[in-house]
């Protein structure tokens, strides 16, 4: 991506994106892009500023849309609590479970699952002091403008 002037992603035999390497980072159109890219990446239908996933979950973004859209936000745009904050300005916030936990370079990535699954990157210092560890209960929370949403 950093040599490329155009870059075409092919999956499962078919070009599933094709553009400028920034236009690919900053608008993936799937979720192995997203990976790519190191995004966390989810597709529903917006109604102004806020995004309905399948399954009724709704995100929060600062954009206003109508429509399907995807919704993108970096691991490390994502806070983690053991208990549910109280007075957080994030609108986004989701009760979840560690996953798993892999190190990269001076932070941890933490794999979440339950109401929304995502990543979040954080420092092995916040990892201790949480006690991160696969299965422990945690609330993550996103700001919407932290988020980027986006026409599907």
């Amino acid at each position: 991506m950093v040599l490329a002037d155009r870059l075409v992603v092919v999956e499962h035999g078919r070009v599933v994106q094709e553009g400028a390497p920034s236009d690919i980072a900053r608008r993936p159109r799937t979720d192995y892009i997203a990976q790519l890219v190191g995004l966390n990446l989810y597709r529903g239908q917006a109604e102004g500023h806020t995004v309905r996933l399948a399954g009724g979950l709704v995100l929060a973004t600062t954009e206003d849309l109508s429509g399907p859209a995807f919704v993108a936000f970096p691991p490390g745009a994502v806070t983690l609590y053991r208990d549910r904050p109280s007075g957080s300005s994030a609108r986004n916030l989701w009760r979840c479970e560690v996953a798993g936990l892999e190190t990269h370079g001076d932070q941890i990535r933490a794999d979440l699952t339950g109401e929304l699954a995502l990543a979040a990157d954080l420092t092995t210092v916040a990892a201790a002091e949480l006690d991160l560890h696969p299965g422990a209960a945690v609330w993550a929370t996103v700001k919407a403008a932290q988020t980027h949403a986006y026409p599907a």
